[in-house]
Protein backbone atom coordinates (compact mmCIF):
# COMPACT_ATOMS: atom_id res chain seq x y z
CA UNK A 1 0.00 0.00 0.00
CA UNK A 2 3.35 1.98 -2.02
CA UNK A 3 5.59 4.38 -3.45
CA UNK A 4 6.88 7.56 -5.16
CA UNK A 5 8.80 9.84 -7.46
CA UNK A 6 11.97 11.79 -7.37
CA UNK A 7 13.54 14.58 -9.32
CA UNK A 8 13.93 13.00 -12.73
CA UNK A 9 12.87 9.53 -11.71
CA UNK A 10 10.26 7.63 -9.92
CA UNK A 11 9.83 5.83 -6.95
CA UNK A 12 10.15 2.84 -3.51
CA UNK A 13 15.38 -6.66 1.76
CA UNK A 14 16.82 -9.02 1.30
CA UNK A 15 19.05 -11.43 3.06
CA UNK A 16 21.49 -10.85 5.80
CA UNK A 17 22.97 -7.52 4.99
CA UNK A 18 26.33 -7.15 3.36
CA UNK A 19 28.94 -5.46 5.51
CA UNK A 20 31.47 -4.15 3.00
CA UNK A 21 31.43 -0.42 2.29
CA UNK A 22 30.86 0.74 -1.28
CA UNK A 23 32.45 4.12 -2.08
CA UNK A 24 31.27 5.65 -5.34
CA UNK A 25 34.26 7.22 -7.14
CA UNK A 26 32.06 9.96 -8.56
CA UNK A 27 30.74 11.20 -5.22
CA UNK A 28 31.05 11.07 -1.47
CA UNK A 29 28.24 8.52 -1.20
CA UNK A 30 29.07 5.49 0.93
CA UNK A 31 26.69 2.55 0.71
CA UNK A 32 26.85 0.53 3.91
CA UNK A 33 24.82 -0.80 6.83
CA UNK A 34 24.00 2.26 8.90
CA UNK A 35 21.70 0.15 11.07
CA UNK A 36 22.63 -2.91 13.13
CA UNK A 37 19.31 -4.56 12.29
CA UNK A 38 19.81 -7.17 9.55
CA UNK A 39 18.14 -6.72 6.19
CA UNK A 40 14.81 -8.46 6.57
CA UNK A 41 14.65 -10.18 3.19
CA UNK A 42 16.38 -12.92 1.22
CA UNK A 43 17.80 -12.71 -2.28
CA UNK A 44 16.38 -15.30 -4.66
CA UNK A 45 18.19 -17.40 -7.29
CA UNK A 46 19.50 -15.25 -10.13
CA UNK A 47 19.83 -12.18 -7.92
CA UNK A 48 22.67 -13.31 -5.67
CA UNK A 49 24.89 -10.43 -6.80
CA UNK A 50 22.61 -7.72 -5.47
CA UNK A 51 24.21 -5.58 -2.74
CA UNK A 52 21.85 -4.93 0.17
CA UNK A 53 22.25 -2.58 3.11
CA UNK A 54 20.18 -1.86 6.19
CA UNK A 55 19.89 1.93 6.00
CA UNK A 56 17.38 2.84 8.72
CA UNK A 57 15.11 1.05 11.19
CA UNK A 58 12.90 1.91 14.13
CA UNK A 59 15.68 0.76 16.48
CA UNK A 60 18.15 3.40 15.32
CA UNK A 61 19.07 6.61 17.15
CA UNK A 62 19.97 9.50 14.85
CA UNK A 63 22.76 11.73 16.14
CA UNK A 64 21.08 15.08 15.40
CA UNK A 65 17.67 14.06 16.77
CA UNK A 66 18.22 11.41 19.46
CA UNK A 67 14.59 11.50 20.62
CA UNK A 68 13.21 10.67 17.18
CA UNK A 69 11.88 7.14 16.66
CA UNK A 70 11.13 6.06 13.09
CA UNK A 71 7.57 4.79 12.88
CA UNK A 72 6.21 1.50 11.62
CA UNK A 73 4.63 0.34 8.35
CA UNK A 74 6.95 2.38 6.11
CA UNK A 75 5.26 2.85 2.75
CA UNK A 76 5.21 5.49 0.00
CA UNK A 77 8.44 7.46 -0.15
CA UNK A 78 10.54 9.97 -2.06
CA UNK A 79 14.04 11.39 -2.03
CA UNK A 80 15.25 14.88 -2.94
CA UNK A 81 18.76 16.34 -2.86
CA UNK A 82 19.16 19.64 -1.03
CA UNK A 83 21.36 22.57 -2.02
CA UNK A 84 23.75 21.82 0.85
CA UNK A 85 24.49 18.32 -0.59
CA UNK A 86 22.38 16.58 2.05
CA UNK A 87 19.34 14.48 1.15
CA UNK A 88 15.76 14.65 2.38
CA UNK A 89 13.85 11.38 2.44
CA UNK A 90 10.09 11.45 3.00
CA UNK A 91 8.22 8.27 3.87
CA UNK A 92 4.69 7.43 4.94
CA UNK A 93 4.31 5.54 8.21
CA UNK A 94 1.04 4.06 7.09
CA UNK A 95 -0.49 2.85 10.34
CA UNK A 96 0.87 5.81 12.30
CA UNK A 97 -1.11 8.14 9.97
CA UNK A 98 2.11 10.11 9.60
CA UNK A 99 4.95 11.17 7.28
CA UNK A 100 8.55 10.91 8.49
CA UNK A 101 11.25 13.22 7.19
CA UNK A 102 14.76 11.83 7.36
CA UNK A 103 17.87 13.92 6.65
CA UNK A 104 20.86 12.03 5.23
CA UNK A 105 24.31 13.62 5.10
CA UNK A 106 26.46 13.78 1.97
CA UNK A 107 27.68 10.20 2.54
CA UNK A 108 24.03 9.05 2.69
CA UNK A 109 24.08 8.36 6.41
CA UNK A 110 20.76 9.10 8.21
CA UNK A 111 21.53 11.82 10.77
CA UNK A 112 18.22 13.49 11.64
CA UNK A 113 14.50 12.72 11.72
CA UNK A 114 11.19 14.42 12.42
CA UNK A 115 7.52 14.10 11.49
CA UNK A 116 6.46 16.38 8.66
CA UNK A 117 2.83 15.29 9.15
CA UNK A 118 1.45 13.61 12.26
CA UNK A 119 -1.79 11.75 12.88
CA UNK A 120 -3.69 14.92 13.80
CA UNK A 121 -2.88 16.46 10.42
CA UNK A 122 -3.01 13.31 8.30
CA UNK A 123 -6.35 12.06 9.72
CA UNK A 124 -6.20 8.84 7.65
CA UNK A 125 -3.90 5.93 6.86
CA UNK A 126 -1.27 6.94 4.31
CA UNK A 127 -0.12 4.36 1.79
CA UNK A 128 1.65 5.00 -1.50
CA UNK A 129 2.86 8.44 -2.50
CA UNK A 130 4.60 10.48 -5.20
CA UNK A 131 7.19 13.20 -4.76
CA UNK A 132 6.45 15.63 -7.58
CA UNK A 133 9.30 17.83 -8.79
CA UNK A 134 9.65 20.57 -11.38
CA UNK A 135 12.29 18.54 -13.19
CA UNK A 136 10.05 15.50 -13.56
CA UNK A 137 6.48 16.80 -13.39
CA UNK A 138 6.66 20.52 -14.01
CA UNK A 139 5.72 21.55 -10.46
CA UNK A 140 6.84 20.99 -6.90
CA UNK A 141 8.62 19.80 -4.93
CA UNK A 142 5.44 18.41 -3.38
CA UNK A 143 4.99 15.12 -1.55
CA UNK A 144 1.57 13.84 -2.62
CA UNK A 145 0.04 11.15 -0.44
CA UNK A 146 -3.50 9.78 -0.32
CA UNK A 147 -5.62 9.05 2.72
CA UNK A 148 -6.93 5.49 2.74
CA UNK A 149 -9.35 5.09 5.65
CA UNK A 150 -12.56 4.88 3.67
CA UNK A 151 -14.38 6.71 0.90
CA UNK A 152 -14.30 10.13 2.61
CA UNK A 153 -10.48 10.22 2.74
CA UNK A 154 -8.48 12.82 0.80
CA UNK A 155 -4.98 13.38 -0.55
CA UNK A 156 -2.39 15.65 1.08
CA UNK A 157 0.30 17.80 -0.53
CA UNK A 158 3.39 18.44 1.62
CA UNK A 159 6.29 20.82 1.12
CA UNK A 160 9.35 18.62 1.85
CA UNK A 161 11.06 21.54 3.62
CA UNK A 162 8.12 22.87 5.65
CA UNK A 163 8.35 23.57 9.37
CA UNK A 164 7.44 20.75 11.73
CA UNK A 165 5.37 23.27 13.65
CA UNK A 166 2.68 22.60 11.04
CA UNK A 167 2.81 18.81 11.40
CA UNK A 168 -0.61 18.70 13.03
CA UNK A 169 -2.34 20.75 10.33
CA UNK A 170 -4.23 19.30 7.37
CA UNK A 171 -2.60 19.69 3.95
CA UNK A 172 -5.60 18.41 2.00
CA UNK A 173 -5.75 18.79 -1.79
CA UNK A 174 -9.48 19.33 -2.34
CA UNK A 175 -9.16 19.18 -6.11
CA UNK A 176 -8.24 15.48 -6.00
CA UNK A 177 -11.62 14.45 -4.63
CA UNK A 178 -12.64 12.05 -1.87
CA UNK A 179 -11.82 8.35 -2.14
CA UNK A 180 -10.04 5.54 -0.34
CA UNK A 181 -6.87 6.53 -2.13
CA UNK A 182 -3.57 4.74 -2.62
CA UNK A 183 -1.41 6.92 -4.83
CA UNK A 184 -1.91 10.23 -6.67
CA UNK A 185 0.64 9.94 -9.49
CA UNK A 186 1.30 12.94 -11.74
CA UNK A 187 2.55 12.01 -15.18
CA UNK A 188 5.86 13.27 -16.54
CA UNK A 189 5.67 16.90 -17.65
CA UNK A 190 6.39 15.80 -21.23
CA UNK A 191 3.44 13.43 -21.41
CA UNK A 192 1.00 16.29 -22.04
CA UNK A 193 2.93 19.58 -22.22
CA UNK A 194 1.12 22.51 -20.65
CA UNK A 195 -1.14 20.28 -18.55
CA UNK A 196 -0.96 18.56 -15.19
CA UNK A 197 -2.38 15.03 -15.41
CA UNK A 198 -2.62 12.95 -12.23
CA UNK A 199 -3.78 9.33 -12.17
CA UNK A 200 -5.21 8.34 -8.76
CA UNK A 201 -5.80 4.79 -7.52
CA UNK A 202 -8.69 3.81 -5.24
CA UNK A 203 -8.30 0.92 -2.79
CA UNK A 204 -12.01 0.21 -2.33
CA UNK A 205 -13.58 -3.23 -1.99
CA UNK A 206 -17.18 -2.13 -1.41
CA UNK A 207 -20.27 -2.25 -3.59
CA UNK A 208 -18.75 -0.06 -6.30
CA UNK A 209 -15.27 -1.54 -6.15
CA UNK A 210 -12.04 0.39 -6.59
CA UNK A 211 -11.61 2.93 -9.36
CA UNK A 212 -8.89 4.48 -11.46
CA UNK A 213 -9.42 8.24 -11.32
CA UNK A 214 -7.78 11.04 -13.27
CA UNK A 215 -7.36 14.73 -12.48
CA UNK A 216 -6.60 17.05 -15.40
CA UNK A 217 -5.72 20.73 -15.29
CA UNK A 218 -4.81 22.89 -18.26
CA UNK A 219 -2.46 24.86 -15.98
CA UNK A 220 0.77 23.20 -14.89
CA UNK A 221 0.84 22.74 -11.13
CA UNK A 222 -2.83 23.65 -10.58
CA UNK A 223 -4.15 21.04 -8.15
CA UNK A 224 -7.45 22.73 -7.29
CA UNK A 225 -9.28 23.90 -10.40
CA UNK A 226 -9.01 20.96 -12.79
CA UNK A 227 -11.54 18.31 -13.75
CA UNK A 228 -12.00 14.85 -12.22
CA UNK A 229 -12.71 11.62 -14.12
CA UNK A 230 -13.10 7.87 -13.62
CA UNK A 231 -12.06 5.02 -15.93
CA UNK A 232 -14.59 3.01 -17.99
CA UNK A 233 -14.51 0.54 -20.83
CA UNK A 234 -15.97 2.00 -24.00
CA UNK A 235 -18.41 -0.91 -24.23
CA UNK A 236 -19.72 -0.13 -20.69
CA UNK A 237 -18.73 -3.55 -19.29
CA UNK A 238 -17.96 -2.92 -15.60
CA UNK A 239 -16.90 -6.47 -14.68
CA UNK A 240 -13.18 -6.71 -14.00
CA UNK A 241 -12.81 -10.45 -14.58
CA UNK A 242 -14.35 -10.18 -18.05
CA UNK A 243 -11.00 -8.71 -19.09
CA UNK A 244 -8.45 -11.35 -20.08
CA UNK A 245 -4.68 -11.42 -20.58
CA UNK A 246 -3.66 -10.67 -24.14
CA UNK A 247 -6.51 -8.34 -25.15
CA UNK A 248 -6.44 -4.56 -25.44
CA UNK A 249 -9.65 -2.92 -24.28
CA UNK A 250 -10.53 0.61 -25.47
CA UNK A 251 -11.16 2.80 -22.43
CA UNK A 252 -11.91 6.40 -21.60
CA UNK A 253 -12.10 8.66 -18.58
CA UNK A 254 -15.56 10.09 -17.95
CA UNK A 255 -16.11 13.30 -16.02
CA UNK A 256 -17.44 13.47 -12.48
CA UNK A 257 -19.28 16.78 -12.51
CA UNK A 258 -18.83 19.20 -9.60
CA UNK A 259 -16.59 16.70 -7.84
CA UNK A 260 -15.31 19.15 -5.22
CA UNK A 261 -18.83 19.56 -3.85
CA UNK A 262 -19.43 15.80 -3.56
CA UNK A 263 -18.85 13.48 -0.63
CA UNK A 264 -16.90 10.30 -1.17
CA UNK A 265 -20.14 8.34 -1.02
CA UNK A 266 -21.61 10.52 -3.77
CA UNK A 267 -18.50 10.09 -5.93
CA UNK A 268 -18.68 6.33 -5.38
CA UNK A 269 -22.31 6.27 -6.46
CA UNK A 270 -21.31 7.86 -9.78
CA UNK A 271 -19.73 4.52 -10.69
CA UNK A 272 -23.19 3.16 -11.52
CA UNK A 273 -24.17 6.14 -13.68
CA UNK A 274 -20.85 6.49 -15.50
CA UNK A 275 -20.33 2.73 -16.00
CA UNK A 276 -16.83 2.80 -14.51
CA UNK A 277 -14.90 -0.44 -14.11
CA UNK A 278 -15.32 -2.05 -10.67
CA UNK A 279 -11.87 -3.30 -9.73
CA UNK A 280 -11.06 -5.39 -6.66
CA UNK A 281 -8.99 -2.75 -4.80
CA UNK A 282 -6.78 -0.65 -7.08
CA UNK A 283 -3.43 -0.19 -5.39
CA UNK A 284 -0.27 1.43 -6.71
CA UNK A 285 0.59 2.96 -10.10
CA UNK A 286 3.71 4.05 -11.94
CA UNK A 287 4.82 4.85 -15.48
CA UNK A 288 7.64 3.69 -17.72
CA UNK A 289 10.79 5.83 -17.64
CA UNK A 290 12.34 5.46 -21.07
CA UNK A 291 10.85 8.73 -22.33
CA UNK A 292 8.70 9.60 -25.31
CA UNK A 293 5.55 7.49 -25.50
CA UNK A 294 6.69 5.70 -22.34
CA UNK A 295 5.66 8.76 -20.36
CA UNK A 296 2.06 7.70 -21.10
CA UNK A 297 2.62 3.95 -20.56
CA UNK A 298 1.39 3.31 -17.03
CA UNK A 299 1.11 0.15 -14.94
CA UNK A 300 -1.07 -0.41 -11.90
CA UNK A 301 -1.82 -3.22 -9.48
CA UNK A 302 -5.18 -4.50 -8.31
CA UNK A 303 -4.59 -6.37 -5.08
CA UNK A 304 -7.73 -8.53 -5.08
CA UNK A 305 -10.39 -9.45 -2.55
CA UNK A 306 -12.01 -12.66 -1.22
CA UNK A 307 -14.74 -14.41 -3.17
CA UNK A 308 -17.38 -13.36 -0.67
CA UNK A 309 -19.49 -10.33 0.15
CA UNK A 310 -19.30 -7.79 -2.67
CA UNK A 311 -17.15 -10.26 -4.64
CA UNK A 312 -19.24 -13.39 -4.09
CA UNK A 313 -19.89 -13.43 -7.83
CA UNK A 314 -16.14 -13.49 -8.60
CA UNK A 315 -16.55 -10.35 -10.71
CA UNK A 316 -13.25 -9.04 -9.31
CA UNK A 317 -9.82 -10.59 -9.00
CA UNK A 318 -9.05 -12.66 -5.90
CA UNK A 319 -5.25 -13.02 -6.00
CA UNK A 320 -4.49 -9.80 -7.82
CA UNK A 321 -3.57 -8.45 -11.23
CA UNK A 322 -1.21 -6.05 -12.96
CA UNK A 323 -2.62 -3.85 -15.73
CA UNK A 324 -1.05 -1.72 -18.45
CA UNK A 325 -2.87 1.50 -19.29
CA UNK A 326 -1.62 3.16 -22.47
CA UNK A 327 -2.88 6.71 -22.79
CA UNK A 328 -3.53 8.42 -26.11
CA UNK A 329 -0.76 10.65 -27.43
CA UNK A 330 -2.99 13.69 -27.74
CA UNK A 331 -5.80 13.11 -25.24
CA UNK A 332 -5.22 11.78 -21.69
CA UNK A 333 -8.91 10.83 -21.48
CA UNK A 334 -8.51 8.07 -24.08
CA UNK A 335 -6.46 4.89 -24.11
CA UNK A 336 -6.28 1.13 -24.04
CA UNK A 337 -6.22 -1.18 -21.02
CA UNK A 338 -4.76 -4.68 -20.88
CA UNK A 339 -4.16 -7.33 -18.23
CA UNK A 340 -0.49 -8.30 -18.27
CA UNK A 341 -0.42 -10.53 -15.16
CA UNK A 342 -3.36 -12.42 -13.68
CA UNK A 343 -2.89 -14.04 -10.27
CA UNK A 344 -6.16 -15.94 -10.57
CA UNK A 345 -4.60 -18.11 -13.27
CA UNK A 346 -2.77 -20.32 -10.80
CA UNK A 347 -0.97 -22.14 -13.63
CA UNK A 348 0.12 -18.93 -15.34
CA UNK A 349 3.23 -16.78 -14.96
CA UNK A 350 1.60 -14.88 -12.05
CA UNK A 351 0.29 -18.04 -10.40
CA UNK A 352 2.27 -17.37 -7.21
CA UNK A 353 0.61 -13.99 -6.59
CA UNK A 354 -0.63 -13.47 -3.04
CA UNK A 355 -2.07 -9.99 -3.64
CA UNK A 356 0.27 -7.49 -5.34
CA UNK A 357 0.35 -4.00 -3.88
CA UNK A 358 3.21 -1.56 -4.47
CA UNK A 359 4.71 -1.16 -7.92
CA UNK A 360 7.74 0.54 -9.46
CA UNK A 361 8.41 0.85 -13.20
CA UNK A 362 11.84 1.55 -14.71
CA UNK A 363 12.91 1.69 -18.36
CA UNK A 364 12.47 -2.02 -19.01
CA UNK A 365 11.00 -3.63 -15.91
CA UNK A 366 7.97 -3.57 -13.65
CA UNK A 367 8.75 -4.41 -10.01
CA UNK A 368 5.76 -5.74 -8.08
CA UNK A 369 5.58 -6.15 -4.29
CA UNK A 370 3.19 -8.37 -2.37
CA UNK A 371 0.86 -7.91 0.57
CA UNK A 372 -0.36 -10.61 2.92
CA UNK A 373 -3.70 -11.87 1.58
CA UNK A 374 -5.08 -13.27 4.87
CA UNK A 375 -6.84 -16.05 2.94
CA UNK A 376 -4.97 -18.77 4.82
CA UNK A 377 -3.62 -20.40 1.66
CA UNK A 378 -0.29 -18.57 1.46
CA UNK A 379 2.64 -20.66 0.22
CA UNK A 380 5.47 -18.17 0.75
CA UNK A 381 6.40 -14.95 2.47
CA UNK A 382 5.88 -11.79 0.43
CA UNK A 383 7.79 -11.70 -2.83
CA UNK A 384 9.24 -8.84 -4.84
CA UNK A 385 8.74 -9.76 -8.52
CA UNK A 386 10.48 -8.51 -11.65
CA UNK A 387 8.41 -8.37 -14.86
CA UNK A 388 10.38 -7.84 -18.07
CA UNK A 389 8.36 -5.45 -20.26
CA UNK A 390 10.12 -6.59 -23.42
CA UNK A 391 9.93 -10.37 -22.96
CA UNK A 392 7.07 -10.86 -20.49
CA UNK A 393 9.25 -12.97 -18.19
CA UNK A 394 8.50 -12.93 -14.45
CA UNK A 395 11.15 -13.61 -11.81
CA UNK A 396 11.19 -13.51 -8.01
CA UNK A 397 13.84 -11.10 -6.74
CA UNK A 398 13.33 -11.16 -2.96
CA UNK A 399 11.35 -12.92 -0.26
CA UNK A 400 10.81 -11.28 3.12
CA UNK A 401 12.79 -12.86 5.96
CA UNK A 402 10.67 -13.19 9.10
CA UNK A 403 13.69 -14.69 10.93
CA UNK A 404 11.47 -17.37 12.46
CA UNK A 405 14.36 -19.78 12.94
CA UNK A 406 17.05 -17.25 13.88
CA UNK A 407 18.32 -16.47 17.36
CA UNK A 408 16.45 -13.17 17.30
CA UNK A 409 13.13 -14.76 16.23
CA UNK A 410 11.23 -13.45 19.26
CA UNK A 411 12.13 -9.85 18.41
CA UNK A 412 10.54 -10.00 14.98
CA UNK A 413 7.73 -12.45 15.76
CA UNK A 414 6.14 -11.02 18.90
CA UNK A 415 3.60 -13.43 20.36
CA UNK A 416 4.82 -16.43 18.39
CA UNK A 417 6.01 -17.26 14.88
CA UNK A 418 4.27 -15.22 12.21
CA UNK A 419 2.44 -17.10 9.49
CA UNK A 420 3.37 -17.12 5.82
CA UNK A 421 2.83 -13.80 4.12
CA UNK A 422 2.00 -11.71 7.17
CA UNK A 423 4.65 -9.08 6.36
CA UNK A 424 4.61 -6.78 3.36
CA UNK A 425 6.63 -4.30 1.36
CA UNK A 426 6.08 -0.57 1.11
CA UNK A 427 7.42 2.00 -1.33
CA UNK A 428 10.24 1.13 -3.73
CA UNK A 429 12.07 4.00 -5.44
CA UNK A 430 14.94 4.43 -7.87
CA UNK A 431 17.50 6.84 -6.39
CA UNK A 432 20.29 6.28 -8.92
CA UNK A 433 20.18 9.77 -10.41
CA UNK A 434 19.80 11.38 -7.01
CA UNK A 435 22.95 9.97 -5.48
CA UNK A 436 25.01 9.36 -8.62
CA UNK A 437 25.28 5.60 -8.08
CA UNK A 438 23.78 3.55 -10.95
CA UNK A 439 21.08 0.93 -10.35
CA UNK A 440 20.49 1.90 -6.72
CA UNK A 441 17.10 1.74 -5.00
CA UNK A 442 15.43 2.28 -1.62
CA UNK A 443 12.89 -0.27 -0.39
CA UNK A 444 10.48 0.02 2.54
CA UNK A 445 9.66 -3.08 4.59
CA UNK A 446 6.67 -3.51 6.91
CA UNK A 447 7.44 -6.35 9.38
CA UNK A 448 4.03 -6.27 11.06
CA UNK A 449 4.94 -8.68 13.88
CA UNK A 450 7.93 -6.59 14.94
CA UNK A 451 6.27 -4.53 17.68
CA UNK A 452 7.19 -3.00 21.03
CA UNK A 453 6.73 -0.12 23.44
CA UNK A 454 9.66 1.81 21.94
CA UNK A 455 7.63 2.29 18.77
CA UNK A 456 4.34 3.26 20.41
CA UNK A 457 2.69 6.57 19.48
CA UNK A 458 5.89 8.10 18.15
CA UNK A 459 4.48 10.46 15.49
CA UNK A 460 3.67 13.32 17.87
CA UNK A 461 -0.05 13.35 17.12
CA UNK A 462 -2.92 12.25 19.35
CA UNK A 463 -4.81 9.81 17.12
CA UNK A 464 -2.45 6.82 17.02
CA UNK A 465 -1.05 6.62 20.54
CA UNK A 466 -1.27 2.82 20.70
CA UNK A 467 0.30 2.14 17.29
CA UNK A 468 3.49 0.17 18.04
CA UNK A 469 4.94 -1.32 14.85
CA UNK A 470 8.53 -0.98 13.64
CA UNK A 471 9.82 -0.85 10.08
CA UNK A 472 12.95 -0.78 7.92
CA UNK A 473 14.45 1.05 4.93
CA UNK A 474 16.83 -1.00 2.76
CA UNK A 475 19.30 0.11 0.07
CA UNK A 476 19.66 -2.19 -2.94
CA UNK A 477 22.42 -1.83 -5.55
CA UNK A 478 22.73 -3.74 -8.79
CA UNK A 479 19.10 -4.24 -9.80
CA UNK A 480 18.45 -3.92 -13.51
CA UNK A 481 16.52 -0.93 -14.84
Amino acid sequence: MKKILLPALLLAGVCLSCNSDDQSPASSIILKDYSKVPVLAIKQPGFENLEMYSLLTSDDTLKNSPAFVFGGSADGSGLIKSTDSTYTFLVNNEDNFAVSRITLDKTFKPVKGDYLLNSDGAQWRLCSATLATKEEHGFGPLFMTSGESGEESQAHGLDPFASVSDAGKSKVLNGLGRLSGENPMPLNKNAYPGKTVIVITDDDSGVYGGQVFMYVSNTVGDLENGSFYMLKRNDDNQKETDMKVGTNYPVSFVKVENHKTLTGAQINAKVADLKAIKFGRVEDIDYRKSGGAANRETYFTVTGQPLSGTNADASRTKYGRVYKLNLDENDPLKGTLSVILDGDDRNGKAGKFQNPDNIMVTDNYVYIQEDPNTYGDETHDAYLYQYNINTGDVKVVLELDHRRTKADAAKYNVGGASKFGSWEYGGFIDVSNQIGVPNTFMLCIQPHTWTGNRYKGVDGGSKRLSENQASQIVLIKGLAK
